[in-house]
């Protein structure tokens, strides 16, 4: 079983990579983490109701909602999903995040349908490179892990010729 955070906006272009990460992890269960990061604030009053946060949900279109419930019966390779928020830009609260939703590997955001969505979004780039997890790479071809010289495994698409 893979767990797998997709950094996102919540918009239905980005559910397009799902179907690049179940060619890529073929025969393994898969849960998937959508995150949308956001600054905490230095506001007193917003940290005192930030366990009371919903109104981010409200930024989830219905349209999200329908094609991921549609996708999900399509994959049952697919276990299970979760929509979250994290709020902070430390790498602590990062790693901290990725330990408790169990995060195998981090799918980078040019893979799939990023941007901000308030004043407050942040870009999870620098915190994923400095995560130490695997970074999944998507193209529309065959996916293979490539080592990196840190160690980090990075996972590309190459395309696979067949003789005719």
């Amino acid at each position: 079983m893979k767990t797998i955070l997709i950094p996102t906006d919540y918009q239905p272009d980005a559910l397009k990579c799902i179907q690049g990460i179940t060619n890529q992890v073929r025969g393994e269960g898969i849960n998937l983490v959508f995150v949308h990061m956001f600054k905490l604030s230095d506001s007193e009053n917003d940290l005192l109701m930030l366990s009371r946060r919903s109104r981010e949900y409200e930024r989830v279109s219905d349209e999200f909602y329908k094609q991921l419930r549609d996708i999900r019966a399509q994959n049952p390779q697919i276990y299970n999903v979760k929509l979250e928020f994290l709020y902070g830009s430390t790498l602590g609260m990062f790693r901290n995040f990725l330990d408790a939703n169990e995060v195998d590997m981090i799918l980078e955001s040019e893979s799939c349908s990023f941007g901000a969505i308030h004043k407050s979004s942040i870009n999870p780039d620098v915190l994923v490179q400095k995560s130490g997890l695997p970074v999944l790479k998507l193209n529309k071809k065959q996916a293979h892990v490539q080592e990196q010289p840190a160690g980090e495994h990075v996972y590309e698409t190459e395309e696979i010729l067949t003789e005719a």
